[in-house]
């Protein structure tokens, strides 16, 4: 019996389907490029291997491909009925994260993984902050992230996606010295993967180290395709830095070659979130941004997402709505968000209109109204989602707003690496 690289038994006996489905893996994994093609070569050599398209499906819908990751999770459901318990809980898993048609996938990934904890594909979409628990909109849900792989470590052991995952849920949530471990050998196992660079610069934000993360990037990123998951994302950092190191020239650079819409590709997910929190962040720390640039962002924004309905999302839609100066779209977000917090559709609940609000008072200068809006749900930002880099957007928000109403920023205004509020927003 042919197994994967996590000891798996697999249905096919095909060596070849094999070697390209565990080939596959990897590179999706690691959001390497590469993963769609291994998967397509593991169906050719056999067309019935059901996992093989059901993982081709997901690795499709996260390079923005939803018809045809559909047609593939379509197929993989159609395969599954003769295979093994395992791998038609595993399709059965992969095709409702593409199609919606299925249980709730949190709880049904949690039974499956009680009984099969190293079926890799099925907790993968429960790590991260753009997962499963990461986007649940729940209060604690960062410490239930960490819980979930404090208790698979001995299972998984020296497995470099499981350090590079662990030590992410470990950094968001303070564990610094432990994450900074975890990832040194994640990447020392695997130098390659580009979701371990991602985790290595967060550990290195979270601990304040931004000129040994920006050097690490610039010395990482260019190996990487442009074409690839996460290039977008990383050059974000880079740009980030940047700007919090003083390169503005430098961070502009990196903004409008690799992160803007048209300049950069990557999912729309962090194609909106990068490119409307780092023109964010450029003007708190004073710079004039080309209100073009903001058009773009929020045309594409609008584009991508004509509707709610993914809270992270949703707020930097309206953070581009309202520095475009779409008053009258943000009105509608707005009160499209209320909407569906009052059919209970909403997991962060107020919190998200009340963000959108906020930005909305920030470019018209209405400090107060800023603070009356931000400061009562400042200590429930997590329920958002994304990472405390990139959260660190509100509390900045707020910051700036506190200091031009002429008060000085306290409270749970975090203390990243030690410091406080940062010279790019005291300069504002």
């Amino acid at each position: 019996m042919l197994k994967d690289r996590y000891g798996l038994e697999l249905s096919t006996t095909s060596q070849a389907a094999r070697d390209a489905y565990v080939e596959g893996v990897d590179l999706f994994l690691s959001a390497n490029l590469g993963a769609e093609a291994a998967f397509e070569r593991s169906i050719a050599a056999d067309e019935g291997f059901a996992l093989a398209h059901a993982a081709l499906g997901r690795t499709r819908q996260l390079y923005a491909k939803p018809d045809a990751a559909r047609q593939s999770v379509a197929r993989a459901r159609k395969l599954m009925e003769g295979a093994p318990s395992r791998e038609r809980a595993n399709v059965a898993m992969l095709a409702t994260l593409v199609d919606g048609e299925g249980p709730p996938p949190l709880p049904f990934a949690r039974e499956h993984l009680a009984q099969f904890p190293r079926d890799v594909m099925v907790l993968a979409p429960c790590a991260g902050v753009f997962g499963l628990i990461g986007f649940s909109g729940k209060k604690g849900r960062e410490l239930e992230q960490v819980a979930q792989f404090d208790a698979l470590a001995q299972v998984y052991g020296d497995d470099w996606w499981f350090l590079s995952s662990h030590a992410f849920a470990l950094g968001e949530v303070g564990r610094l010295a432990e994450a900074r471990r975890a990832i040194d050998r994640a990447q020392a196992i695997y130098p390659r993967n580009a979701h371990g660079a991602h985790v290595y610069a967060h550990v290195l934000y979270e601990s304040g180290e931004d000129a040994a993360g920006l050097a690490y990037l610039e010395q990482w990123l260019p190996g990487l395709p442009r074409e690839s998951q996460l290039h977008c994302h990383l050059s974000w950092h880079v740009a980030l830095w940047n700007l919090d190191l003083g390169n503005v020239d430098a961070a502009w650079r990196v903004f409008q070659v690799a992160v803007k819409p048209g300049g950069a590709w990557g999912p729309p997910v962090n194609m909106v979130t990068d490119s409307a929190s780092l023109l964010w962040r450029m003007q708190l720390a004073g710079q004039v941004v080309d209100a073009a640039l903001w058009g773009e962002v929020h045309d594409y924004a609008l584009r991508e997402f004509p509707k709610a309905g993914i809270t992270f999302v949703d707020v930097h839609v309206a953070l581009a709505c309202a520095a475009a100066g779409d008053a009258g779209r943000l009105q509608d977000l707005v009160s499209e968000l209320v909407e569906r917090e009052a059919a209970g559709k909403l997991a962060a609940g107020p919190l998200v209109p009340a963000l959108a609000e906020a930005f909305g008072a920030y470019v018209t200068g209405d400090w107060a109204g800023v603070i009356d809006r931000m400061a009562p749900v400042l200590g429930e930002h997590e329920r958002i989602g994304g990472s405390r880099a990139q959260r660190d957007l509100i509390e900045y928000t707020l910051a700036s707003a506190l200091m031009r109403a002429g008060q000085q920023p306290t409270g749970p205004l975090r203390r990243r690496g030690g410091r406080g509020v940062p010279s790019i927003v005291a300069a504002s």
